[in-house]
């Protein structure tokens, strides 16, 4: 089978799926439509629609896009069935029902930013980080009924620096699963479907399983009790996005960059853990611009009174 011959249907949202599909669309093989989420409301009032990045991406390469509300709409599931499509490739989207991930002869796979089984779930770079690994990487898995349990068919490592935060690691495994999707695409047409896959149970770690739940608002507030190390992790696995957050003087204020002080930093901007001292080195208030925290100190007028919550 050459890749030409290949009918692909491609399924993602974000920034994070496009490099993906833009990998296989200008590498010659035949996406012949795009699944994504229906456009978001923005704006003040909520009166602009704005497509997803995928759908931008997509509508600029001429590919049929279809939004459903409901995967298992039944007018959807007939429209997506008219592609014929011979496998269906997903890169951050939504859970599949079985009658839409079991349609394609040769199965859908996803595009998964974890070294499974670690990390199941939304949001595995941010929790990667929050944790403190150093190394993450990509993988690819056939689609089963449990959530990121299907049979692996592709894994990829990456070290994850002491330094890096979520956007940093984000756009490097953003390249690295454009990578890995189109080796696996590669294998299925070279094996005719009958791609060699292993089950996640042979490769459990020793030590347990970490979850990679969706991140809320609440999931962000910075809790000062804990180790400096734990709170210099969990700011860079937040950052830039949504970012951690804390309650300085009664108000909200966002924290993107931090460092463990190993000695008396003066005119620093500095709080206190279970172990040690953070000192915050960039943050934001509410209907404020991301600024250095010398900025902020400049501007403060009352420097006795700080307190962080």
């Amino acid at each position: 089978m050459k890749k030409e011959d290949l009918r692909i249907v491609y399924m993602g949202t974000p920034e994070f799926a496009v490099e993906s599909l833009k990998t296989l669309v200008e590498g010659g093989y035949n996406v012949v439509a795009v699944v994504t989420q229906p456009d978001k409301p923005v704006g003040r009032h909520g009166s602009v629609l704005q497509p997803s990045q995928v759908k931008q991406y997509a509508m600029s390469q001429n590919i049929p896009v279809l939004q459903p509300e409901k995967m298992k709409d039944e007018a959807f599931v007939e429209q997506l069935r008219s592609y014929n499509a011979d496998l269906q490739v997903v890169v951050a989207f939504r859970m599949l029902p079985e009658v839409v991930w079991a349609m394609p002869r040769f199965g859908t796979f996803n595009v998964h930013a974890s070294l499974l089984p670690q990390y199941r779930g939304a949001a595995p770079i941010n929790w990667a980080i929050i944790n403190g690994e150093t190394e993450t990487g990509v993988t690819t898995f056939f689609l089963d009924h449990e959530i990121d349990t299907g049979r692996i068919i592709f894994q990829e490592r990456m070290p994850i620096a002491e330094t890096d935060d979520v956007g940093i690691v984000y756009d490097k495994l953003m390249l690295l699963g454009a990578e890995i999707c189109k080796k696996t695409v590669d294998a299925v047409i070279e094996t005719e479907g009958n791609v060699p896959t292993y089950a996640q149970d042979t490769c459990l770690p020793s030590t347990e399983l970490r979850p990679a739940p969706k991140i809320f608002k609440e999931t962000c507030r910075i809790d000062w009790t804990k180790s400096s190390r734990e709170v210099y992790n969990f700011v860079r696995g937040l950052s830039p996005y949504p970012a951690a957050w804390t309650m300085f003087n009664n108000q909200p204020m966002k924290i993107y960059k931090v460092h463990i002080a190993d000695s008396q930093q003066p005119h620093s901007l500095q709080v206190k853990c279970s172990d040690g001292v953070i000192v915050i080195d960039e943050l934001q208030l509410a209907g404020k611009k991301r600024m250095p925290s010398s900025a902020f100190l400049n501007g403060l007028q009352d420097k006795t009174t700080m307190e962080f919550l």
